[in-house]
């Protein structure tokens, strides 16, 4: 393949990409590559992937798809570190007897103020 030509294609495609990130879905290749998996990656490298024939540019639904995909997996991994963080507070004997009698306090004033 002439060079000229090669690098040429690359930029006639990143010419062709709108956004600075783009969504491709692999192909099969020789070397082991596994067909339909998605993955976001720079206008110059979606480029090189299509025109080596080793990717496709996803369609908009297949974009908004894998991006919603992502966001679910980011707030899921949010939420098992949140998970895992353990607030742990140490209670003296003498004020979770305070905090006891408080407490029979305020239900003992909203049992008289509903009757």
């Amino acid at each position: 393949m002439d060079l000229r030509t090669y690098y040429q294609k690359i930029r006639d495609m990143e010419a062709g990409i709108p956004t600075q990130f783009a969504v491709v879905i692999s192909k099969s290749t020789d070397n082991g590559g596994k067909s339909g998996l998605p993955v976001e990656v720079t206008r110059e490298v979606a480029a090189k992937m299509v025109v080596e024939g080793s990717a496709v540019l996803a369609g908009a639904d297949e974009t908004a798809a894998f991006h919603a995909k992502q966001a679910a997996a980011n707030k899921a991994a949010k939420d098992a570190a949140a998970a895992e963080k353990v607030s742990v507070t140490v209670v003296t004997s003498d004020d979770l007897r305070k905090l006891t009698e408080d407490i029979t306090k305020l239900k003992g004033k909203s049992k008289n103020a509903e009757g």
